[in-house]
């Protein structure tokens, strides 16, 4: 049975899903701040946390990145009132693994959860040079070593990787990495795979592994 961790401070909202998640069969504790959140996260084993951004005593974007820099690596889902881009991104940058946006569809959500929940440690884990993707942790690490990288880097590197050798426009980039109906600039994927190519390329420049297609987008060859 998988234990979740729901953060929020609407005591209709934090019933409501304690029970739908219930009854999905999923073993739930509920508290209400930031505080509260960032104890019970690091001294109890949960498999996914869903974490509401306006919080009492620190809000989701605080208490995300303070488990992340406490290495936890427990899966969270942003639970936003906010449909603004840059929340969004500022969550995603923090180190939350994806976000719905309230209000939203119990069905959506459940389907959010499984999806998370399901991941197959066998397909969690990329190899390429001297590096090592791993999703279930959730870094880069090169030669054994982590490297520093973003949220959205780390992303949008999974998603080129899972398909290597394939074209991605950077249509499908935008819908993969910032969600659908998100309105993110070609430019800023461009600044993340600059970014991205100076961890990983030898010669950033000549790239080995992050190849553009003028006028079309990327494709990961690893």
């Amino acid at each position: 049975m998988s234990r979740i961790l729901v953060v929020e401070d609407e005591p209709g909202i934090a019933f409501a899903l304690e029970t739908d998640l219930q009854i999905e069969g999923y073993e739930v504790a509920v508290v209400s701040d930031g505080l509260e959140a960032v104890k019970r996260a690091r001294s109890e084993a949960f498999d996914l946390i869903l974490l509401d951004v306006m919080l009492p005593g620190k809000d989701g974007f605080e208490v995300c990145r303070e488990l992340k820099r406490a290495g936890l690596k427990t899966r969270i889902i942003l639970l936003t009132a906010k449909a603004v881009e840059a929340e969004k991104i500022l969550g995603l940058d923090a180190g939350a693994d994806d976000y719905v946006t309230k209000p939203y569809s119990p069905r959506e959500l459940r389907a959010r959860i499984r999806a998370m929940l399901r991941r197959d440690p066998a397909e969690s884990l990329y190899r390429f040079g001297p590096f090592e993707l791993d999703l279930l942790r959730f870094e880069l690490r090169r030669d054994g070593r982590a490297l520093d990288t973003t949220t959205t880097e780390l992303r949008l590197l999974s998603v080129l990787a899972r398909n290597r050798g394939r074209v991605l426009t950077r249509d499908r980039l935008l819908d993969e990495v910032w969600g659908e109906g998100i309105s993110v600039t070609d430019r800023v994927i461009d600044n993340h795979i600059v970014a991205l190519r100076k961890k990983i390329e030898d010669e950033p420049a000549s790239p080995r592994f992050l190849i553009s297609v003028r006028g079309v987008g990327y494709r990961f060859d690893g």
